[in-house]
Parts: C-alpha cells; sequence; structure tokens
C-alpha cells in the first residue's frame, strides 16, 4: 500500500507495526479511539529481512500477542518466517487500520498536536503517539572497521543472510551475542571462523529439573523483575541467554575458534587480545544496534544522543509513549512475552491523558481542518 493518506487526523498514530506495534493496535481497537498505524514495510517484513537461521529468542508458548497463539510445539523456538507469517496474520484478522510503506522521518508537536510526516510529504496529525519502531534499527560498528583493508567484505549481522555471502577465507564473527553465535555456528562449516569476544558471557541452559529455563524465569517472577530492583539490576549486569547448544563447549566442538577481542588492524593481518594474529576474508559484526531518535523533534522527548527519554513507556512530553524499549518496564519488555502487558500499560495511559484533556480539545471542525493552518508553533505541553 502507498501513501494515500496525506492530512489524515486521529486520536493515536502508532508509528510501527511490529508485535508492540500490533500489540498497541489490539488494545487501541477497544477503547473507541480513532487511531492508525503506520510503518515504511509490510507487517512482518523486519523479521523475513534477518539472517535465514534465526530462530525466536522465546518458545512459542512465550512468543504470541493477546488473543492468538503461536501454532507449533509450545517448547520449540519458531523460524523467523514462520513469526513473520504470524504477525501478518495477526494484523488481518484484528482488522486493524495499518498503512504499509509508511516512512515517518519527521514528528513534531505543534501545541496540543502531533505532526508526523512521511519521507513522501505525507502528513498524519494526531492528540497521542505511539512510538514502536523497535531497538534493531541503527547498526553498531565499531570505529576500528574502518582500519581493516579494503579487500576485506564487512557485514553487520543486520546484513547478514547466509553464507553464500561469505567469500572463501578465514571469517571473524565479532561479538558473541546470540546472533554472533548462531552465525559463527553456521560459517564454520564453510569457513574457518573466529568468534570475537569481548566480557565473559553467561548463558543459561536450557532446561533445569526436566523444566525449561522459560518455565522458572516466569515462575521465580524473573521476567516482571523491574530496572531498578536489586534482582533487575543483577540481570541487566549480566545479560544472560538461553544457552540453545552455542555455548563456547558446542563451538568449540564444531570448529569456531573462540577469540579475545579485536584489538588492531595492520597490512592484512588483524591481532586479536589473546595474541592471535588473522589474515580474515570477511567480519561479520555482530555488535549490535543504537537508538537514534534523531526524527523526533520535540524538545524533551529525547536525549543529547537521540536516545527515547521515557519513565515504564511515558514520555516527558505529554500525549507521547514509547514501547519495545529494552527494559522498558520489566525484562520481558525486550521480549515478545512482554509486548501485550506493556502495550495495555501505555494505552491506558494514553487514554487518561486524552480523557484528562479532553476539555481542552479544538471544535470537531477545528480538528477536520489542515493539521498546519490551525497548529501554532511547536510547543511541549506541561499537562
Amino acid at each position: 500500500m502507498g501513501e494515500r493518506t496525506a492530512g489524515r487526523q486521529v486520536d493515536a498514530l502508532v508509528i510501527g507495526a511490529g508485535q508492540c506495534g500490533l500489540a498497541a493496535a489490539n488494545e487501541l481497537a477497544t477503547t473507541g479511539l480513532t487511531y492508525l498505524v503506520v510503518d515504511s514495510n509490510a507487517v512482518g517484513e523486519s523479521w523475513r529481512g534477518r539472517y535465514d537461521a534465526l530462530t525466536l529468542f522465546t518458545p512459542r508458548n512465550l512468543s504470541f500477542l493477546p488473543g492468538r497463539e503461536l501454532p507449533g510445539d509450545p517448547l520449540g523456538y519458531a523460524s523467523k518466517d514462520e513469526f513473520a507469517d504470524y504477525l501478518a496474520a495477526y494484523a488481518l484478522n484484528g482488522g486493524f487500520p495499518i498503512e504499509t510503506g509508511v516512512e515517518i522521518v519527521s514528528l513534531q508537536k505543534f501545541g496540543g498536536a502531533f505532526l508526523a510526516t512521511s519521507a513522501g510529504g505525507a502528513e498524519f496529525a494526531a492528540r497521542a503517539v505511539v512510538v514502536a519502531t523497535g531497538a534493531f534499527r541503527q547498526p553498531r560498528i565499531p570505529a576500528i572497521s574502518q582500519e581493516l583493508p579494503s579487500a576485506v567484505l564487512q557485514l553487520h549481522v543486520g546484513s547478514y543472510r547466509n553464507a553464500e555471502q561469505i567469500p572463501p577465507g578465514p571469517v571473524l564473527v565479532v561479538g558473541d551475542g546470540a546472533s554472533g553465535r548462531d552465525v559463527a555456528a553456521e560459517l564454520s562449516q564453510y569457513h574457518e571462523t573466529y568468534l570475537v569476544r569481548g566480557r565473559s558471557r553467561r548463558l543459561l541452559p536450557e532446561k533445569i529439573l526436566g523444566r525449561s529455563i522459560w518455565w522458572w524465569l516466569q515462575k521465580l517472577g524473573l521476567l516482571q523483575a523491574s530496572p531498578g530492583s536489586r534482582v533487575g539490576r543483577a540481570m541487566r549486569r549480566a545479560d544472560p541467554f538461553p544457552n540453545r547448544g552455542r555455548d563456547d563447549a558446542a563451538l568449540s566442538g564444531m570448529g569456531v575458534h573462540l577469540a579475545g577481542r579485536l584489538v588492531s588492524s595492520s597490512g592484512t593481518e588483524v591481532a586479536l587480545a589473546d595474541g592471535v594474529a588473522v589474515a580474515p576474508s570477511s567480519v561479520v559484526w555482530a555488535s549490535g544496534y543504537r537508538e537514534d531518535f534523531g526524527w523526533i523533534g520535540i524538545p524533551g522527548a529525547v536525549d543529547a544522543e537521540n536516545q527515547a527519554m521515557h519513565t515504564q513507556g511515558v514520555s516527558p512530553v505529554p500525549g507521547l509513549y514509547f514501547l519495545g524499549r529494552p527494559w522498558q518496564r520489566n525484562r520481558a519488555s525486550a521480549l515478545i512475552a512482554g509486548a501485550g502487558a506493556d502495550a495495555a500499560f501505555v494505552i491506558g495511559k494514553l487514554q487518561a491523558f486524552l480523557r484528562a484533556s479532553g476539555c481542552e480539545r479544538d471544535s470537531d471542525a477545528q480538528w477536520a481542518a489542515s493539521p498546519r493552518s490551525r497548529m501554532a508553533e511547536p510547543t511541549v505541553g506541561s499537562g
């Protein structure tokens, strides 16, 4: 679908149609508010575009949105395409108003209304906005990448699909999170592969006493640990994730060389912290992502590094909300398992805000007018 809604005015605009955006739409559908969800891609495409071997981080019994379970083995891990299909079906069955092919490049606030502008010039006005664009937007690549020889192929894991992209010769996978370990395991079948690691990683066992680790995390309330709690602070420091056959011993058994961090580059070789020197043909940067909300041009909405400012998803800017932030409310916030609860919380806050500001709303005639014709200079409200 193209950008055919220029000038649309709604009570609530949701930016992003991934799992968090759809969870927000599911909540908004029960409120009686007018709302619209926009996304630059078709529903589910952000998942389809990731590496072929990707499976979900959590089992199917924790990887669904309110009202519709994810079919298949409850304790198994769905593929990326399976989950993309699930999201597309969820959107279709929900009948949510969704506009795809709409990339929002600017969000401003004029008086009591928000104005979102797309790359194609379409404008969307709303009394409240939920930003649900996800945490995997801007690849983070270390500066040392610029020191590598031009002959070395460099890919961020966000652009990696499968081993066919990698030319013959040794390959470095830099970063030993879940994605880095997946990619290293796959590439070890075809290449001399080095997994370049930083700090020590703690991987959780698949099962404890015959029960899934996720069962225990739920049972003990660890998925609901808040970021400020003692347990939450400890979990954030350790940042553990499930083993799934990707611990150091398993990777070594596959032939992956477990290496220290990347120190320097000279000529055709790179030096690793443990004294190993490698002349790689390619490097896959599994070095994470960074937030960049620089397109939100509202004072108080983002910090000096263009990261979202919020408390449990509620922005200091009245009427602005976020979903999908890591540790937004608890450990589950970064997982599909937390999308529904976080959306219910945020949409509840949004409803309360609109009710409280209802007496200050423009008349229907004023609201139906062109957004720019009735909006004052950009401001941040105080109530």
